[in-house]
């Protein structure tokens, strides 16, 4: 088996699927793996994992690590972390995948810190390419190039790791897109024994109920968004958003800015510390057009700008720009749309 070589992505199980943000760094994984010429490889840990192959080959995934026991479902931490830190010191990947979830924002970590090989958290992109030590002059070839905005956004980063593996990376949910491979490709399936990788006493903590209550804000599926940031101005202003939404059967989101404000729940906030969406249309309503902001928004297919300053950053960006106050303007739409609409 080829050291410090392949691409693993550690996917997350629940309810007999495998998770969506999963399921997107297998398709990145896949791209990468390609351009570095290695396999690309999966683990899944927990119950009931029949034919849960049937879900990840397809993405192009060459070797699949199944650790399949009752005690592995749910997840717990000191078991997952230990089957994943001792997988990863017997084949040593070079570059190890995460979604920046719950779960991988708890696992992430300790297995990093304990194969002392460093974590970048929340990548909004993920490349390979070369450097050079600026103090060493030693050059590298190959490295993941792990990108994320920093000092609060006001900088893009681009993240190395030469010298430790493996490169350690989380992305959250809609960032990567998620595409099959290809429906037939098959790999290869390895039976993990559990026992060789976790100890009996990993084992102290036993789930014994759960409660898992799913969001009733569907962001992410919704082919239509509405977002509003602080520039709408009100609580009452924003209200038109919900109207507009209403009428054209969309969902309503929000910026930091209109979160923090008291306009909009926590779970309609798009950008880097919300949701990352991919609508055919985005109407942009009050929305300065901050880096974290565009980071969550910007690969949406259709982006109709409507503020009052037309310097608005998020104009340089957008298809459509509607310069005007959010209460001149909104109203308007809302009676076009019901006049011309079936």
């Amino acid at each position: 088996m080829a050291k410090e070589n392949n691409i693993i992505v550690y996917c997350e199980f629940e309810d007999g699927k495998v998770a969506d943000v999963s399921l997107e760094l297998l398709t990145k994984g896949r791209q990468l793996a390609d351009k570095l010429g290695v396999r690309l490889e999966a683990v899944v840990a927990g119950d009931h994992l029949d034919k849960i192959e049937d879900q990840i080959f397809p993405y192009g995934v060459d070797t699949i690590y199944k650790a399949e026991d009752s005690r592995l479902y749910p997840y717990t931490s000191l078991p997952h972390s230990s089957l994943l830190i001792n997988l990863f010191r017997e084949i040593k990947p070079q570059i190890a995948f995460m979604g920046a979830t719950s779960i991988g924002r708890d696992l992430g970590p300790r297995v990093s810190s304990c194969l002392h090989s460093g974590l970048t958290a929340d990548c909004t992109s993920l490349e390979i390419g070369d450097h050079t030590d600026p103090k060493t002059g030693k050059s590298y070839e190959n490295l993941l190039y792990q990108i994320r905005p920093a000092f609060g956004g006001n900088i893009v980063a681009t993240i190395v790791n030469p010298d430790c593996r493996p490169q350690m990376a989380t992305v959250r949910e809609g960032v990567m897109k998620r595409e099959v491979r290809d429906s037939n490709y098959k790999g290869e399936i390895v039976d993990l024994d559990v026992n060789k990788y976790v100890r009996p006493e990993d084992f102290c903590v036993e789930i014994i109920d759960r409660h898992v209550e799913k969001s009733k804000v569907n962001l992410k599926g919704s082919p239509i968004v509405v977002a509003g940031g602080y520039g709408v101005g009100s609580k009452e202003n924003f209200d038109l958003l919900y109207q507009l939404a209403e009428t054209l059967g969309a969902e309503v989101g929000a910026s930091r800015a209109a979160v923090d404000a008291g306009w909009a729940d926590h779970d309609r906030q798009i950008g880097q510390t919300g949701v990352t969406v991919r609508p055919k249309l985005y109407i942009a309503c009050g929305i300065s057009g901050q880096i974290q902001h565009i980071a969550g928004m910007q690969e949406s297919s259709i982006i109709i700008s409507v503020n009052s300053d037309p310097e608005a950053p998020i104009n340089t960006i957008a298809d459509y720009v509607i310069t005007g106050r959010i209460e001149d303007v909104l109203p308007k739409l809302i009676k076009y749309y019901k006049k011309n609409s079936k």
